[in-house]
C-alpha cells in the first residue's frame, strides 16, 4: 500500500496542476489580454501534450520501466511548476503548462499500470483508486491552496494581483521535488522484470511484496502466460483489433471517452468561473470550489471502501446515474436567472471608479432585462468593449443576476460526488485490468490519448461554449452524453472484481 500511495503521489500533482489553473485565470486573462480561445489554450494546453504522452508512455514504459519513467515525470513537473510561475508572457505560460501536462499525462498511464503490476487481486480496485485519490487530493489542495492566497492577498504587500498567480502556480514545486525523491525508494515492476528475462529480480520484489508462497505462485502464473504468448513479434497498434481482443479494447476506448464528454474537467479547471457566473461573487467563488475539493476527496474515498466489496459494475451505474441528474440540477439552476442593472448599482461599482466613462457607457444598459447570460454578456460587451468586460465580469454578472446559485452549487457538488464514485476511480482501475499483459501497455496509452484529446476539446471550447450557448445549455449538453454513456455501460461493461489478471485475460481472450 506504501508503495501505491508514493506511485500515485504523480496523481496528486496532477490534480494541483490541473485544478490551481481554476483560481489563476482570474488573474492572467485582464493581465496578458486574453480572448475566449487563448483562454481556452491556456487551461487546455496540458491536455494536448499529455495525449502525446500517454500514446508513448506504453511503449516507453516496456524499454525504459515504469519506474524510471515516473523518476523523468517528476523533473517534468518541477519544471513545469517553475516556468509556469515566471512566464513573461500568454506563449511562455502555455509553453510551461504544455510540459506538465507531458508529466501528468505519462503518469496517469504509467501509475495504474505499475500499481496492478504489484497489487494482490483482492486489494487492486483499492490499490489502483489511490491514484485517483491523490487526484482528488491534488484538486482539494489547489483550491484551498488557491483560496489561502486570496485571503493573504490584502494583508501581504507582495500578493498584488499581477504576482499572486505566479505564487499560486510555483507552489506546485515542492510536492514535485518530494515526489521525485520518493521514487527512490519503489522496486522496479515484479511483471516488467520478469517479462526481461530478469527473474531472480522479479522473484526478489515479489517476495518482498507478498511473502515467498505467494511469489512462487505468481512466477508460475508468469511464467505460464509468457510462455504461451508468440515470441519476437512487436506488438503494433492494429493487434489492438485483432479478433480476440477487439471488443475489449472498445469497452476500454468507451469508458476513457465516457469519463471526459461529461465535463468533468471544465468543472474541476474552471470552478471558480462556473460559481462566479452563478453571481455569488469573485472571492465567494474561489471559497465554493473549496468545497468541489472537499466533496471530491470524500466520495472517493468512499469509492475505494466499496469497489473491492460491490464492483466496478455497480459502482459506475450508481455513479453515471447522478451524473445525468446533477447536469440536470445544474441546467435548470442557471436556467431561470434573468439579468438587470440599475444605475446606482453601475455607479457604485468598481468599474466605475476605476474607469468611470467605461461605467457611463454601461448606463446605457439601465433597467434592461436580460433572460439568459448569453444576451446579457454580448450587450455588455458592446457597451464597454471587450477587455473591461473581461476584467469586470464577476462583479457586474453579481450585481445583474437574479436566481438562486445554491441550486448551482448543488447540481455541481452532486455531480463532483457522483463522478468521484464512478467514472473517476472506476475508470482506471477497469483500464488497468481489462488488457492482457502483452498489450496493456500500448492498449491503455491508446486510450488515454482518447481520453486527453476529448478532455482537451472539453477545456479548450468550454469558454466559447458559455458565450454562445450560456450555461443553461452547455450543462445540458453535458448531460445527454452521460445518458447515452449511461445506457451503453449498463449493456457492455464487465465486471472484473475479484479475479487476478492472469484470471481476466483467460476470461476475456477466451
Amino acid at each position: 500500500m506504501a508503495l501505491a500511495i508514493v506511485v500515485s503521489l504523480g496523481g496528486f500533482l496532477f490534480g494541483f496542476d490541473a485544478s490551481v489553473i481554476s483560481g489563476v485565470i482570474r488573474f492572467v486573462q485582464p493581465q496578458f489580454d486574453l480572448n475566449e480561445f487563448q483562454l481556452g489554450w491556456v487551461v487546455s494546453s496540458p491536455s494536448a501534450s499529455a495525449m502525446v504522452a500517454m500514446l508513448l508512455a506504453g511503449s516507453a514504459s516496456g524499454w525504459l520501466g515504469r519506474k524510471r519513467l515516473l523518476e523523468v515525470v517528476a523533473v517534468l513537473y518541477i519544471v513545469s511548476a517553475l516556468m509556469s510561475a515566471l512566464a513573461t508572457g500568454y506563449a511562455m505560460l502555455v509553453v510551461a503548462r504544455m510540459i506538465g501536462g507531458a508529466a501528468f499525462g505519462a503518469a496517469l498511464i504509467l501509475a495504474p499500470m505499475y500499481i496492478a503490476e504489484i497489487a494482490p487481486a483482492a486489494q487492486r480496485g483499492r490499490m489502483v483508486s489511490i491514484q485517483q485519490l491523490n487526484i482528488v487530493l491534488g484538486f482539494s489542495a489547489a483550491y484551498f491552496s488557491n483560496y489561502l492566497f486570496l485571503e493573504a492577498a490584502p494583508h501581504t504587500s507582495w500578493l498584488n494581483e499581477r504576482i499572486i498567480w505566479r505564487w499560486m502556480l510555483g507552489i506546485e514545486a515542492l510536492p514535485a521535488t518530494a515526489y521525485f525523491l520518493l521514487l527512490f525508494l519503489i522496486p522496479r515492476s515484479p511483471r516488467w522484470l520478469y517479462a526481461r528475462g530478469r527473474h531472480d529480480e522479479a522473484r526478489s520484489v515479489l517476495e518482498r511484496l507478498h511473502g515467498a508462497d505467494r511469489a512462487r505462485e505468481e512466477l508460475v502464473e508468469l511464467g505460464r502466460k509468457l510462455a504461451s504468448e508468440p515470441r519476437g513479434t512487436r506488438v503494433i497498434y492494429r493487434d489492438l483489433l485483432g479478433p480476440a481482443v477487439r471488443g475489449v479494447f472498445l469497452i476500454g476506448l468507451l469508458l476513457g471517452i465516457l469519463q471526459q464528454i461529461t465535463g468533468v474537467n471544465a468543472i474541476y479547471f474552471y470552478a471558480t468561473l462556473i460559481f462566479e457566473q452563478s453571481g455569488i461573487g469573485a472571492n465567494a467563488s474561489f471559497a465554493q470550489a473549496v468545497w468541489v475539493g472537499v466533496i471530491n476527496v470524500v466520495f472517493t474515498g468512499i469509492a475505494m471502501l466499496l469497489i473491492d466489496r460491490v464492483g466496478r459494475r455497480p459502482l459506475m451505474l450508481a455513479g453515471l446515474t447522478g451524473v445525468v441528474l446533477s447536469m440536470g440540477i445544474t441546467a435548470y439552476g442557471f436556467s431561470g436567472a434573468t439579468f438587470m442593472l440599475t444605475a446606482p448599482e453601475i455607479e457604485s461599482s468598481v468599474l466605475w471608479e476605476e474607469n468611470p466613462a467605461g461605467g457611463s457607457r454601461l448606463l446605457a444598459l439601465a433597467g434592461t432585462v436580460f433572460t439568459n447570460d448569453v444576451a446579457f454578456a454580448a450587450s455588455a460587451r458592446d457597451a464597454i468593449g471587450d477587455g473591461l468586460f473581461r476584467k469586470h465580469q464577476a462583479e457586474l454578472v453579481e450585481r445583474a443576476i437574479s436566481m438562486n446559485p445554491y441550486v448551482v452549487l448543488a447540481g455541481i457538488l452532486f455531480f463532483v460526488a457522483s463522478f468521484a464514485m464512478s467514472l473517476g476511480p472506476v475508470t482506471w482501475v477497469m483500464l488497468s485490468e481489462l488488457f492482457p499483459n502483452r498489450l496493456r501497455a500500448v492498449a491503455i496509452s491508446v486510450v488515454g490519448f482518447c481520453n486527453s484529446l476529448v478532455s482537451w476539446f472539453v477545456q479548450f471550447l468550454f469558454p466559447w461554449e458559455l458565450s454562445v450557448l450560456g450555461s443553461a445549455g452547455t450543462y445540458l449538453i453535458y448531460g445527454f452524453f452521460a445518458l447515452a454513456g449511461l445506457i451503453i455501460v449498463y449493456r457492455v461493461l464487465p465486471e472484473t472484481k475479484g479475479q487476478t489478471l492472469e484470471q481476466i485475460e483467460r476470461r476475456f481472450m477466451a
